[in-house]
């Protein structure tokens, strides 16, 4: 094959089905799937009847696939349905009373993309991880994981917790996709090498030291050959946060990406195979292109900030829809103009002609010393929820280089194309601001770290103990092995951190937490003899049905060689 273009798409909400729903909770992943998850459905079929194979990289997190596999996912969403219906039926009376002719028109827009996005739904059949899989069967994406509940790996206290993370993803993967998956993406693109490692806050910190392995060794202990990192890691290049101009956030300066030592003259457009100094595993490494990403990511310099197209931040009241186009970069809502969908359409064949040129030159460039690898990864959520016209671009992007013979591949493709000639070892680090772990740990978000790392000595206790019970024991440590896992997702700190949804990711660290503490008591009485009192089984049953993740999770997963 050559040279390759490899789009990746990072798929992941965290758990809100059965926590809460409005301003935040399920309306969230209703939100996502109507305008990201079924658009992108609905795209890569018209291109696919087409003759087109859309050859992306798609990682769906196994939380979000096992909500959106979940009954109550589809009672949620049907109900997300009629609101907005009613929406578009109560906008369109208010407009019309006032003769808000340009406006008016749009009622009808958007009733024509919910009932469209809504016979997809039906067409479908409900099932969107289903309907992925299928595409990966035919070779059309490849589908990836990641780790189970989106957990931020390098700062995971314990090893067992990375391996459950890992070997949680890999086993649920398989029970939904059919296959083990080959790649995964590392939440935040996180990664972190071998080294003597200590807490970086809590009660251990700077006194507890030992050798953990790097995350490229617990990869390839799961069958796990290849993830995606940040440029900067590679190339010793400047990190750029790619959510700041989406995201209002404020920290500190750090130590430049670029200091790191030993990474000069590398370059992002060649797999690597990784490997740790005195490692025992190993693991292919690609690296995102920050010319194409940025292109795309930045609201400032990038498509998704042009004029013509449609503003995320105003909303009408009541019912939430969206009416104005972006107009300028001033942020006063006050002054948006009304959004015109033909115009946009226009912009989108403009700027996807632009893309693909940029993509040539750039393959081009690369290629100068033989074949590589142009990987450009990004949120999935970011075509059609951020940008509403994201999905159109993304057809239009792979029709233009159909046409032009841009040779395109998902990352498994493209690692047979252009295989790893060369090992190195990389310096810890994210694709968040500064490169480093700032956006999840700082002086905001210590305290949920304090709480992990208390989680994971107390698991980590009762897994040794209780991991081969039965009957009520081994069903409570699976439920708070599930809590644990469900506390230690990144979302939240990226929300506290960011203000995004400040007040709910404290409530879900605080819950979380607390629901684990009760279960590991209950766990401690049933290792003592005692029953479960009325209480307690019906608290138990109440998180099984609430926090239904991972049905079969098994708790020695954790364990070196674990069942």
């Amino acid at each position: 094959m050559g040279s390759v273009f490899a789009l990746v798409l990072h798929t992941h909400l965290p758990m809100v089905v059965n926590h809460g729903r409005w301003p935040h909770g399920s309306d969230w992943l209703c939100e996502a799937a109507f305008e990201c998850y079924l658009p992108l459905l609905e795209t890569a079929h018209r291109l696919v009847a087409d003759g087109i194979s859309p050859k992306w990289t798609v990682n769906l997190s196994p939380v979000l696939t096992e909500q959106l596999a979940s009954p109550e996912f589809q009672k949620e969403l049907s109900f997300y349905y009629e609101n907005v219906r009613r929406a578009c039926m109560d906008s369109r009376e208010q407009f019309e009373r006032a003769g808000q002719k340009e406006i008016l028109r749009l009622t009808s827009f958007w009733e024509e993309f919910y009932e469209r996005m809504w016979e997809m739904h039906r067409r479908i059949g409900g099932d969107i991880p289903g309907t992925f899989a299928e595409l990966g069967r035919a070779g059309h994406i490849e589908v990836i994981t990641c780790a189970a509940t989106h957990g931020y790996l390098p700062l995971l206290g314990r090893d067992e917790s990375v391996r459950l993370q890992l070997r949680t993803a890999v086993e649920t993967h398989r029970r939904h996709f059919g296959r083990a998956p080959r790649g995964i993406w590392l939440p935040e693109c996180a990664y972190r090498p071998r080294y003597e490692w200590t807490p970086p806050t809590g009660r251990d910190s700077g006194r507890v030291r030992w050798v953990r392995p790097g995350l490229e060794e617990m990869l390839a202990s799961e069958g796990l050959e290849y993830f995606v990192a940040d440029a900067h890691l590679v190339a010793a290049g400047d990190p750029v946060f790619l959510y700041r101009d989406f995201v209002p956030l404020r920290l500190g300066p750090g130590e430049p990406a670029s200091s790191v030592p030993g990474t000069r003259g590398r370059t992002p457009y060649l797999p690597y195979r990784v490997a740790s100094r005195g490692g025992t595993g190993s693991a292919v490494a690609f690296f995102r292109d920050p010319k194409t990403t940025l292109q795309v990511w930045s609201r400032e310099h990038g498509y998704p900030g042009d004029a013509a197209y449609l503003e995320f931040h105003k909303k009408h009241f009541p019912g939430g829809l969206r009416f104005w186009r972006i107009t300028d970069n001033s942020g006063d809502l006050g002054r948006k103009q009304v959004y015109d969908p033909d115009v946009a359409a226009q912009k989108v064949a403009l700027q996807s002609r632009h893309f693909v040129e940029l993509v040539q030159t750039t393959l081009g460039e690369a290629s100068a010393a033989g074949p590589a690898v142009v990987c450009s990864p990004y949120d999935a959520e970011l075509f059609g929820h951020w940008w509403f016209e994201g999905p159109l671009w993304l057809e239009h992007v792979a029709r233009e280089m159909a046409r032009g013979g841009v040779p395109r591949g998902t990352l498994g493709e493209a690692l047979e194309a252009v295989p790893p000639q060369t090992t190195l070892s990389l310096p810890e680090g994210s694709w968040g601001e500064g490169g480093d772990h700032r956006v999840w740990l700082n002086r905001d978000t210590e305290w949920t770290w304090d709480r992990v790392y208390s989680a994971e000595a107390e698991w980590v206790e009762h897994l040794t103990a209780s991991a081969r019970g039965d009957g009520d024991q081994r069903r409570v440590l699976q439920q708070a092995t599930r809590e644990l896992l469900l506390l230690e997702a990144s979302d939240w700190q990226f929300l506290i951190t960011t203000g995004a949804a400040r007040d709910y990711a404290e409530r879900r660290v605080a819950e979380h937490y607390a629901e684990f503490k009760r279960l590991s008591e209950m766990l401690r009485g049933l290792r003592t003899g005692d029953a479960l009192s009325s209480d307690d089984a019906n608290m138990l049953r109440r998180l099984e049905r609430e926090d239904f993740c991972f049905p079969d999770l098994d708790p020695a997963w954790a364990l070196p060689g674990g069942s």
